[in-house]
């Protein structure tokens, strides 16, 4: 159930992609495929580190839309 996930969310809404997984039920490596397929939420690069916005990871579990409107 995803209200008993805990992930650490950073104060801009960013998440990383071992919380990104944890928190879709997957594994990070299954996230790394979604993004060389272009499928799943979309992973955003800072500092050469990945990350997802967690309005697009709601997005995504609630509709399966790749980013939040």
């Amino acid at each position: 159930m995803l209200e008993d996930v805990k992930v650490r969310v950073l104060p801009d809404g960013r998440v990383s992609r071992e919380d990104a997984a944890r928190y879709l039920g997957k594994k990070s490596k299954t996230l790394a495929e979604y993004a060389r397929l272009g499928v799943g939420p979309v992973p955003r690069k800072t500092g050469g580190r990945v990350f997802y916005r967690l309005a697009d990871l709601e997005a995504y579990v609630a509709t399966g839309a790749r980013e939040a409107a």
